[in-house]
């Protein structure tokens, strides 16, 4: 009985047959057949197991071979591949997250939105009462509440201010324009001089937020409407007010009136509404949604539209949020007015190339004062260029936004207001326009 025990344990790992396994230990008979299962397990590379003869070893011969058996299967499973990794929904609009991000469980659309929000500073704002509900389908509805339910939920800003990706984008900013550039950055007297007049005529004819004592109105400010004619009589004598003080500022500005009249009436006609939205973008108060004019009423992003502007509204208080980040003061924002003046490119030009040397000294002016006063902002002076065609495609939807408002209006358009949008005919007198004449300042 033992013999045969002997050999299932350390012979075969298949159970032998018993009419061929009648032997005594020691014989030659049970040597060979010792020797014949031994050279078998060696070339099948395997052993038996208790727990594949479980017949054979009950009880303690179990707590005996269970020890190996169970380390086997420790190593199989070690092999195993771990299960998938799952996360928590997105905290800020409950799409499927893609990881921790910033310091909590969102989706890349959240995460990118917030980065790009914290390094290019952006201001939002919302159009209704700060409370917009952010699911993955509304999400892009409104800026505003989604990066504040970003900022609620735990993201850090600073996570992302010390991101390896910003921080070699931001180092790349600040080198490049150095190597291209090389400037010096030093004034000449000449264009000490028109800095100096510029931003004198700038203040002059356009007062900053802090010097205006603001007002308001509570007409028309619950819900928009096509026109409120109270706020319209209002907003037309204001703008012809405004159309005033820039035509004095261009008459201001070094060289312009040297030019032909005509040149004069085309560059004023052409960059009047790009100054003036430059103007009133200015005084523009993101965090009450509101724009003061030049004699301190201040109206809600409802009420002017309500004024006049119609479907110009949000086209310029887009803008005047994209101005914020830019940080200009009152020189850049006079040189950049000048800048717009002065525009070699306008149709209708007698002298195109008279009007493009009056603008290269405005435009080396800026770009010398705007990197002296901010060395380490280099691309300011390229980004604020760029404003320009920003506020010509605005001022191209204000030329149609003026046809739909004479049908409107009950009566006429004021005169100066038309004068300066309208086409106008060669016969027509242009003293009003040139001599800057209007209502009383």
């Amino acid at each position: 009985m033992f013999d045969y025990m002997d050999l299932a344990v350390f012979g075969s790992a298949e159970p032998t047959n018993p009419c061929a396994v009648k032997v005594t230990a020691g014989s030659p008979d049970f040597t060979r057949l010792h020797r014949r299962e031994l050279h078998s397990e060696h070339r099948r590379g395997q052993r038996c197991s208790a727990a594949d003869l479980p017949e054979l070893f009950p009880g303690r011969w179990q707590s005996v071979i269970s020890p190996s058996s169970s380390s086997s299967c420790e190593n199989a499973s070690s092999t195993c591949p771990p299960p998938p990794r799952t996360y928590k929904p997105c905290f800020i609009c409950q799409d499927k997250s893609s990881g921790y991000h910033y310091g909590v469980s969102a989706c890349e659309g959240c995460k990118g939105f917030f980065r790009r929000s914290v390094q290019k500073k952006m201001s939002y704002t919302c159009q209704r009462d700060r409370k917009c509900v952010i699911t993955k389908v509304t999400r892009n509805a409104c800026q505003y509440c989604r990066l504040n339910k970003c900022l609620a939920v735990g993201m850090s800003e600073q996570s992302v201010r010390n991101d390896r990706t910003s921080q070699k984008n931001a180092k790349k900013e600040e080198e490049v324009p150095k190597l291209a550039i090389g400037d010096t950055y030093e004034m000449t007297a000449e264009l000490d001089a028109i800095v100096e007049k510029i931003c004198r005529a700038h203040r002059d004819t356009c007062p900053p937020l802090c010097q205006l004592g603001q007002y308001t109105t509570r007409s028309s400010s619950e819900q928009r409407v096509q026109l409120d004619l109270g706020l319209w009589d209002k907003f037309s004598e204001l703008a012809t007010r405004c159309i005033v003080k820039v035509v004095e500022f261009a008459k201001r500005v070094p060289g312009f009136t040297g030019l032909n009249m005509a040149d004069q009436i085309t560059l004023l006609r052409a960059a009047c509404l790009d100054m003036l939205i430059l103007r009133i973008s200015a005084r523009y108060t993101p965090d009450k949604d509101t724009m003061t004019f030049s004699d301190g009423l201040t109206l809600t992003r409802t009420q002017i539209h309500n004024a006049g502007f119609g479907p110009l509204t949000d086209p310029v208080f887009t803008f005047a949020g994209q101005m914020l980040p830019l940080q200009m003061d009152d020189t850049e924002s006079g040189l950049l007015s000048a800048i717009c003046l002065v525009s070699g490119d306008r149709q209708d030009l007698k002298e195109p190339s008279k009007v493009e040397v009056l603008q290269e000294p405005l435009l080396e002016a800026l770009k010398i004062y705007s990197r002296k006063r901010r060395p380490s902002a280099q691309l300011l002076f390229p980004r604020a260029l760029m404003k320009i065609t920003d506020l010509r495609s605005i001022s191209a939807k204000g030329a149609e936004r003026v046809v739909t408002l004479k049908m409107e209006i009950p009566g006429s358009m004021p005169a100066l207001i038309q004068e300066m949008l309208d086409e106008v005919p060669e016969n027509k007198d242009h003293s009003q326009l040139s001599e800057g004449r209007g209502s009383p300042i």
